[in-house]
């Protein structure tokens, strides 16, 4: 009898240390760039993904502070700098994220345009806390007239200029996929193999949850639901561009924060642009900035995703019609009946 219960006891142990060392999602949350946060970690050891997790929001609190557009920072300086007249030397890592974001800029024709700082103020959205208020019309007019653009910055190295002192710079629409493919670079050095990274909607995954892909949901622009769920596999990273979050309504009209170089206003023509990157270089990056000049294009932006290789996308237009890839339209499943319009 007394065998039977050391054999029972010695079998509970077992299945008690199985269930301890059984592979599970360990969730890291945080509120950083303006957004929420979350790294979720698959594996065995909670201590190993809490490290690396830690690891992955220390750089994101970094990254936060040194290029924050409107508190001091790096950027700030720069910025500074500029409206002076003056150049300054700047890091390596910010010299190589605005040759970057300068030739994304070019890309899509200047429809993202990070040089437009002062037009982010001028309508109040470099606050989390903005007034619903239309800018002052002449102050709108003459930042229109002056006409910042990427396209004025000399870059030389770590040595930056402006041909136009109205440039200031904010990377806001840049800095979330940069993120994404730093923390993929920390967690890959720190042994972790399968992850989920969620920097406010835009999303990275590193290998799978066990046998299964990661799965995630695309927000419906005008209801608290996804729009579409879909499989997200290793190396791959989306983010969506909408008028959902950051805006705020005035007689009856709804004003977003992404702004219309061309005019100065925010764009009415599209509720929503999602884009998915399949697994390549910077695959974070081409996640979030892109996504900004096909959802000002309207009616335009299946040509501006081809110019940046994307086949995955998707569109709430702004009477709700919803338009995707043939590509995307694959791998979507939608929790209730949708009139999608499939285009090439």
């Amino acid at each position: 009898m007394r065998l039977n219960l050391r054999i029972l006891a010695l079998a509970a142990c077992a299945l008690l240390l199985a269930a301890c060392s059984r592979a599970q999602v360990f969730h890291h949350e945080a509120y950083v760039f303006g957004t929420r946060v979350d790294v979720a970690v698959y594996g065995e050891n909670q201590a190993e993904a809490d490290r690396a997790a830690a690891a992955v929001l220390r750089e994101f609190d970094r990254l936060h502070r040194a290029y924050h557009a409107w508190e001091p920072s790096e950027l700030t300086a720069l910025n500074a700098a500029i409206a002076r007249g003056e150049a300054a030397t700047v890091s390596d890592e910010l010299a190589a994220m605005l040759k970057d974001a300068q030739a994304i800029a070019a890309t899509g024709d200047g429809l993202f345009d990070p040089a437009l700082g002062g037009l982010v103020a001028l309508w109040g959205f470099h606050t989390d806390t903005f007034v619903p208020q239309r800018p002052d019309p002449a102050k709108l007019q003459a930042l229109l007239a002056a006409h910042p653009s990427m396209a004025d910055l000399v870059l030389d190295g770590n040595r930056v200029e402006s041909r136009n002192p109205a440039v200031q710079l904010d990377l806001g629409g840049y800095a979330k996929g940069y993120a994404l493919d730093r923390a993929a670079a920390i967690l890959r050095a720190q042994g972790v193999a399968d992850a989920l990274i969620n920097i406010g909607g835009n999303v990275m995954a590193l290998g799978a949850k066990g046998d299964q892909p990661w799965r995630i949901g695309i927000q419906h622009p005008r209801a608290p639901a996804p729009l579409a769920t879909l499989p997200l596999y290793a190396g791959e990273a989306i983010g969506t561009s909408g008028d959902y979050q950051r805006y705020f309504e005035l007689d009856g009209e709804r004003y977003a924060h992404l702004l219309d170089p061309r005019t100065g206003q925010p764009a009415h023509g599209t509720q929503s642009l999602t884009v998915l990157i399949t697994p390549r270089a910077n695959a974070g990056t081409l996640s979030d900035a892109p996504s900004k000049p096909a959802y000002l294009a309207g009616d335009g932006w299946r040509e501006q995703i081809r110019r940046f290789g994307i086949e995955h996308a998707l569109r709430v237009a702004a009477d709700g019609r919803v338009e995707v890839t043939r590509a995307l339209r694959a791998r979507l499943q939608f929790p209730s009946p949708v009139e999608a319009t499939v285009v090439d």
